[in-house]
C-alpha cells in the first residue's frame, strides 16, 4: 500500500490502496475500482469530515472513492441548505409526509428494521444483489462505525415507515442509506427524507447534506439533481452544478 499522491488528503498514518476491478453497480458496461482508507479505525470524526471534503464515503468500516481506470462518472455532491428552496413537488413530498414521527435509535440490529430492510431492496433493487442480504451482510453495512453515526426511525401511526443511517461531520451531515416501505401508494418518503436531513442540518448550524455520488446517466441517482444548488466535486473544487 502507498499513500495517494492527491494534495490535501489528511492524516499521514493513514494509507490507501487500489482495489481490483469489479462490476459497476450503476453502469452496466464500466468496471469499478475503489481506493480505500486504512487502517478503518483510524477514521475517526474528524478525519473522516476531511475525507469526505475530498469525495470520500462510508460503507460500513470502509472509507472509500471512485478510483475507476477510465470512468469520472461517479461525481461527489452536497447540497447548501441555507441556499436550497424547495421546489413545488419538494414541497408536496414534505406535506404529504408531515405526519411521520423521526426517532432517534440504537445503531443496533433490530427485526422489524431488517424485514422493512429487506422489502424495500427486493422492490426497488431486485436483481442488484443487495436484496440477497442475510442479517449479517445488513449489520455489516449499515450498522458498523467509527464515526458518529446516527439511526433515524421514521414511523406513522405507530408503523415502521423508513429508517436513515446518517453521520455526523463537522460542516454537516452525510446521508449513509435510507430504505422505506414500498408497498405504501403515491408516497415520496425519499424526498420528504433528504429534506428532513436539511433541515437537520439548519438547526444544528451545519452548512452541507453530502449526498454521496451522482451519476449523469444514471437513472437511479436522478434525484439528486432535483435539490437546488447541488454543489459538486469537480476538478478539486466544490462548485454549483449548472
Amino acid at each position: 500500500m502507498a499513500h495517494p499522491d492527491d494534495a490535501g488528503l489528511p492524516c499521514s498514518i493513514l494509507q490507501f490502496y487500489a482495489t481490483a476491478p469489479y462490476p459497476c453497480s450503476y453502469l452496466d458496461t464500466q468496471q469499478a475500482r475503489s481506493q480505500v482508507a486504512a487502517p478503518p479505525h483510524l477514521v475517526d470524526v474528524n478525519t473522516y469530515s476531511q475525507l469526505i471534503r475530498q469525495g470520500f464515503r462510508r460503507s460500513g468500516l470502509f472509507t472509500y472513492r471512485p478510483y475507476c481506470d477510465s470512468c469520472q462518472a461517479c461525481v461527489p455532491v452536497r447540497l447548501a441548505v441555507d441556499q436550497f428552496h424547495p421546489n413545488r413537488s419538494q414541497r408536496r413530498a414534505w406535506s404529504t409526509h408531515r405526519t411521520l414521527q423521526a426517532r432517534e435509535r440504537p445503531l443496533v440490529f433490530d427485526a422489524a428494521h431488517y424485514a422493512l430492510y429487506q422489502r424495500y431492496q427486493q422492490c426497488r433493487h431486485a436483481g442488484g444483489g443487495m436484496d440477497e442480504d442475510g442479517s449479517e451482510q445488513y449489520g455489516q453495512f449499515l450498522l458498523q462505525s467509527y464515526v458518529d453515526t446516527r439511526l433515524i426511525e421514521f414511523s406513522e401511526n405507530g408503523v415502521l415507515r423508513m429508517v436513515s443511517i446518517i453521520d455526523v461531520l463537522d460542516d454537516g451531515l452525510s446521508s449513509v442509506y435510507t430504505f422505506y416501505d414500498p408497498a405504501v401508494a403515491h408516497a415520496s418518503y425519499g424526498t420528504y427524507n433528504i429534506l428532513w436531513q436539511a433541515q437537520q442540518c439548519l438547526g444544528s448550524q451545519l452548512p452541507y447534506l453530502y449526498l454521496g455520488y451522482w451519476i449523469a446517466e444514471s437513472r437511479k441517482m436522478a434525484y439528486k439533481a432535483r435539490f437546488r444548488p447541488l454543489q459538486a466535486l469537480l476538478d478539486g473544487r466544490w462548485q454549483n452544478l449548472p
